[in-house]
């Protein structure tokens, strides 16, 4: 008798368990039809994920860094703008790309990096913003990180080791290596003392290497996963497509898998420059833009799969047909 009780309290607790885990509603790509180029995505302590945009003009209303919200990965709002305020530093053409926030805590407040371009010159810089709600409004720190001569300095992606629990900054493009280099205890300045490192190399005679943009840093069963993507993100050629690279250490070096995990196919051209966040089942989903007419770059999202030690999007390109949603608590 106490056994048959005790069986049908577990079995109704694993039942409780499984139904406050439901799949939303499928969904056929994209999740966000509107530009929405260099997507990073965040889970914020609120229960919403959001996504971080580059500047689009495409809707009619200029967006210098666009933000989004969505409870499913699946159906997203588009709150419009994250950075409202000029930065005092930045040209009047502002041209802002690629954010991505990071929340820290222990400040409680949201670091937005981003790249502009300065009044004095005509290069990218690397800048910092920050807010108290993942939402924004952002506000510039006052000056930017760094600056340079073309457009090397783009792409920012804020990373915590867990192993060495330094506050790292990946960044790169303009057929320069992608480079890491530690952050400060505030994450509005780089570390005194620390220097920029070079983790993954372009390589002018293998495809989607000439040029290597858009990291994506992420730890798992003790190995550092770099995705990147490479080549002509846009324009009236595209060629771009995604790629991974892996390391035991947060500095690297990275090698790279020989094959791109995720190209064009028929449906949706020059897909590439990704972000990954887990759902609660514990699956990994990628966030990123792709052309089905030029020159918009709209959201898409695919599950990732892991084979042999390796990530990669099944398939290796953009999904066409009605997908199984994330699985999210409600």
């Amino acid at each position: 008798m106490i056994r048959s009780r005790l069986t049908a309290l577990l079995s109704a607790a694993a039942l409780a368990s499984c139904a406050s885990l439901e799949p939303a509603p499928t969904y056929v790509n994209p999740v966000l039809d509107r530009d929405f180029p260099d997507p990073a995505v965040l889970r914020a302590d609120d229960g919403w994920f959001y996504a971080y945009a580059t500047q689009s003009t495409a809707a009619g209303t200029v967006f210098n860094l666009q933000v989004a919200r969505s409870r499913d990965l699946v159906s997203w709002e588009h709150l419009g703008e994250a950075l409202p305020a000029k930065p005092r530093w930045a040209a009047s053409t502002w041209k802002f790309w690629a954010p991505h926030v990071i929340h820290d805590r222990e400040q409680r407040r949201y670091v937005m990096y981003y790249s502009a371009e300065p009044d004095s010159a005509k290069g990218k810089c690397l800048a910092v913003a920050s807010s108290p709600l993942p939402s924004g409004p952002f506000v510039d720190a006052g000056e930017p990180l760094l600056c340079g001569e073309g457009i090397e300095n783009i792409d920012p992606m804020a990373f915590d080791d867990p192993k060495s629990g330094k506050r790292l900054l990946y960044w790169g493009s303009g057929g320069k290596p992608i480079r890491v280099q530690e952050l400060d205890a505030d994450r509005l300045r780089f570390a005194p003392g620390s220097e920029p490192k070079a983790v993954l190399h372009p390589v002018a005679d293998e495809a989607y290497r000439t040029l290597i943009e858009g990291a994506w840093v992420l730890y798992r069963d003790g190995a550092y996963y770099l995705f990147f993507s490479g080549d002509r993100c846009c324009g009236a050629k595209p060629n771009y497509a995604l790629m991974v690279a892996r390391s035991t250490d947060a500095l690297g070096p990275f090698e790279p898998l020989a094959r791109p995990i995720l190209e064009k196919n028929v449906s949706w051209d020059a897909p590439g420059h990704n972000s990954i966040v887990a759902d609660d089942a514990g699956t990994d989903w990628i966030l990123y833009h792709a052309m089905r007419a030029a020159p918009n770059r709209l959201l898409l999202l695919d599950r990732l799969v892991w084979r042999d030690g390796w990530p990669r999007v099944e398939g290796d390109q953009p999904s066409v047909s009605r997908q199984s949603a994330p699985e999210l608590r409600r």
